[in-house]
């Protein structure tokens, strides 16, 4: 097993310019731990990970206080192990275009260090194959999104444990349940998969798409039945599925109530993780509450975009559906809601924190294009 230790000024210099660094690693789970603190200053450190997963927020000391945390990120590239001559299979994730060269499908561990005063001493990266892994599938609402103010409840996440699980988020935009299987996503996700693991699965928003043939999923029908097989293949190797349903887009009504665009599909999950079992976070019904309860003038202002786009979330917007995620896994007792965050926010969608008031070093610079599927 191999540890890197990170010298003192080239951690320093990252967090002074707010840059990312990336790390030479194998795929799989790693501890990472950093030391946090400054002799001279008081410092305000949050940290992402990979295509900017929320590892922690705003992490302060005093001047000459040092402060030590540690998170567990996951790595991977897109390869599969070959199958055994003559039997089906495939040797690598089908990625599209807008996934070359990104961070999450490389050989490395990329970190950045940002916030009004940012600092670490030391970082060190050991590898953790132990770590217990949640597994993220879904879309676009899902998925880390890398890039300007586009983010999602899925990069949002990890913040809301307590550091001793990895989140692998395999969620990418502009996915159905048949284009994650014929891409050989499940393949992926299920190559690594272990018994004590969780696998968190939101889809609808494009499966539902008549004008996307291909991977059209009849809400009745061929729906149900996709997700009683993810379903199926999870359980058969022990871990534990949770479903949720996909939230709503920003569409109010004329009386500032949500209007539902996704049909039977929502029900439709609700149905078959009550008759298999399974845990269900119902981000449908959060989300109408969250949105009325903004009203028209400030659901914008969850949304990405700079409120023009009215399906996909701002870091705000994110922040709060996943925390919803979190309070979902702990109210219905998945298992891994154990390694919930002690300081877990708490979250009512009925009365949310306001927007003015969310204050989280996430947004970068440069103008992200819509996500695919949009």
């Amino acid at each position: 097993m191999k540890t890197l230790l990170i010298p003192l000024l080239s951690l320093l210099a990252l967090a002074a310019a707010a840059e990312s660094r990336t790390f030479p690693v194998t795929a799989g789970n790693h501890r990472v731990t950093l030391t946090f603190g400054a002799a001279d200053r008081a410092t305000d450190t949050t940290v992402l990970a990979e295509s900017r997963q929320l590892m922690l927020e705003r992490v302060r000391t005093a001047p000459g206080e040092f402060l030590k945390r540690s998170v567990v990120i996951n790595t991977r590239n897109p390869a599969l192990e070959p199958p055994p001559r003559f039997a089906p299979g495939a040797t690598a994730v089908l990625l599209n275009e807008r996934e070359t060269g990104i961070n999450r499908w490389d050989d490395q561990l990329t970190l950045t260090l940002l916030g009004p005063a940012p600092a670490a001493v030391d970082v060190i990266i050991t590898p953790a194959p132990d770590a217990a892994t949640i597994y993220l599938l879904g879309d676009s609402t899902v998925t880390d999104q890398p890039r300007g103010d586009y983010a999602s409840w899925g990069q949002m996440l990890p913040r809301f444990f307590d550091g001793s699980v990895a989140i692998a988020n395999h969620a990418e935009s502009g996915e159905t349940m048949k284009s994650f299987l014929f891409e050989n996503r499940l393949n992926k996700v299920l190559s690594t998969l272990r018994a004590g693991d969780t696998v968190i699965m939101q889809f609808g928003h494009n499966d539902q798409k008549r004008n996307w043939p291909q991977t059209y999923l009849e809400a009745h029908t061929t729906w149900p039945a996709y997700l009683r097989a993810y379903v199926a293949e999870i359980k058969h190797r022990g871990a534990t599925p949770v479903l949720v349903t996909s939230m709503e887009r920003r569409t109010f009504t004329d009386d500032g109530r949500i209007r539902s665009t996704h049909g039977d599909y929502p029900q439709n999950v609700r149905d078959v993780a009550a008759a298999e079992g399974v845990a269900l976070v119902d981000l449908q019904a959060v989300s109408s509450t969250l949105y009325t309860a903004l009203g028209p003038e400030l659901a914008p202002l969850a949304f990405a975009n700079a409120g023009k786009d009215a399906t996909h979330h701002n870091a705000y917007g994110a922040y709060q559906l996943a925390l919803a995620v979190a309070h979902g896994l702990r109210a219905a007792a998945v298992p891994v809601a154990e390694h919930l965050a002690t300081d877990l926010p708490e979250f009512d969608p009925a009365h949310p924190v306001s927007p003015a008031a969310f204050d989280l070093p996430f947004t970068t610079a440069d103008v992200a294009e819509a996500p695919r599927g949009n």
